[in-house]
């Protein structure tokens, strides 16, 4: 390897400050994206035309930039926009056939994600669609994720371990009589990896392992945490529905069908290493085609997962940097106001994690940098009562 491949090698990470700007347009853009979403969802408005938007933005956002670059670099959207729901729990993002559309006092899951250079950041957001406080069962829910997440902001920093993190979003989904959804992992990131080899479990159990990691300066996570009011174990209904896939690049395989072939190439062509949606596709031959491509791991799909009828599921999201000078969250959208049933004023563990800082103190004077709106030099405790636009 040459010193220039070496020096490239060792700078694709937070240690590169071209890097860092990358991961922080891609998050503005997903952030600004997120909010666009948002203000799209109100009753009988369409599900698959606020995906669209929402995925639009962020190619048309990120189409603008590095235009001169010497050479090509690659962006756009790094996980299709997703709408799930009440129990639907994640991944839904219809076909444009599909006539589902949000209702009056919905719990909708948005998902997105955007990169820059294969340098993602990813965001979910949960939104009641109602005026004034969330209340009952919905606040709680949603409560405990957000409250989930503002502890693994905290426990995700260098020295720290992964088992760290699963074991205290399930105390905090306890103190709330809500579940920590299982299956979720919340993943490193890479430059065009989504879902990298250091993991964090939601929920420990026999079926799901992941291997012990210690977090290290410089790296990148998802931090992605789904609370439910039922049990918290969802199930595939129907596969019909799924229609996000990445293409799993380590698999080989001669398909037989001329179809299956067709849609394979294109997925080659337009989408080789990001997740995309079927509807990006031409749909007609997509159907047929997807299936042989699953069925021989040429794709992974990303299934659309459901709790029980009347279940509420809440889903908070998050890229975060870890610095050397501590943990910035560069991706969120502030809640609306909780009132939640349950409260954690007397939970003394669940207080001393959310007491904890996210930026590292160094020796010495000088001034403390003002964080940019959304973060703080040291983020303070949070406070429980309303829960509003924290983050």
């Amino acid at each position: 390897m040459s010193d220039d491949e070496l020096k490239e090698e060792k700078e694709l990470d937070l240690s590169s400050n071209e890097v860092v700007t990358k991961y922080k347009s891609a998050a503005e853009i997903v952030n600004k994206a997120l909010q666009l979403v948002i203000s799209e969802c109100k009753p009988k408005a369409k599900i698959v035309d606020i995906c669209e938007k929402g995925d639009n933005f962020i190619r048309e956002q990120t189409g603008n930039m590095y235009k001169n670059a010497k050479k090509k670099i690659e962006k756009g959207v790094a996980f299709p926009t997703c709408l799930s729901v009440n129990n639907t729990v994640c991944h839904f993002s219809p076909l444009a056939t599909d006539e589902s559309v949000l209702e009056e006092n919905d719990i909708v899951k948005i998902d997105m994600g955007c990169h820059i250079d294969g340098f993602i950041a990813v965001v979910a957001h949960t939104h009641a669609i109602q005026s004034g406080p969330v209340t009952g069962r919905a606040a709680d829910v949603l409560a405990a994720a957000n409250t989930a997440a503002e502890v693994a902001l905290r426990l995700v920093r260098p020295g720290k371990n992964n088992k760290d993190v699963t074991e205290a979003i399930q105390k905090v989904a306890a103190a709330y009589d809500c579940k920590i959804v299982e299956g979720v992992l919340s993943h490193q990131l890479k430059q065009f990896v989504i879902d990298g080899n250091k993991a964090i479990l939601s929920v420990s159990n026999p079926e799901t392992r992941v291997d012990d990691a210690e977090f290290e300066e410089n790296e990148v996570y998802s931090i992605d945490i789904v609370t439910s009011t039922g049990e918290g174990k969802p199930k595939l209904l129907d596969e019909k529905q799924t229609t996000i896939y990445k293409r799993a690049v380590d698999k080989n395989y001669h398909l037989k069908m001329k179809a299956s072939r067709f849609i394979f190439s294109e997925i080659s062509q337009k989408f080789p290493i990001m997740p995309f949606t079927a509807r990006a596709l031409e749909e007609k031959r997509a159907r047929l085609g997807l299936v042989e491509c699953v069925n021989h791991e040429l794709l992974q799909p990303y299934p659309v997962l459901h709790e029980k009828p009347g279940d509420l599921v809440a889903h908070i999201k998050f890229t975060v940097l870890l610095m050397p000078n501590g943990s910035d969250r560069i991706t969120s959208h502030p809640l609306q106001q909780l009132q939640p049933t349950k409260s954690i004023d007397d939970n003394a563990e669940i207080k001393a994690w959310l007491a904890l800082g996210t930026k590292t103190k160094k020796k010495g004077g000088g001034k403390k940098k003002k964080g940019k709106k959304g973060e703080s030099a040291e983020t303070e405790p949070m406070d429980e009562t309303s829960n509003d636009a924290t983050a």
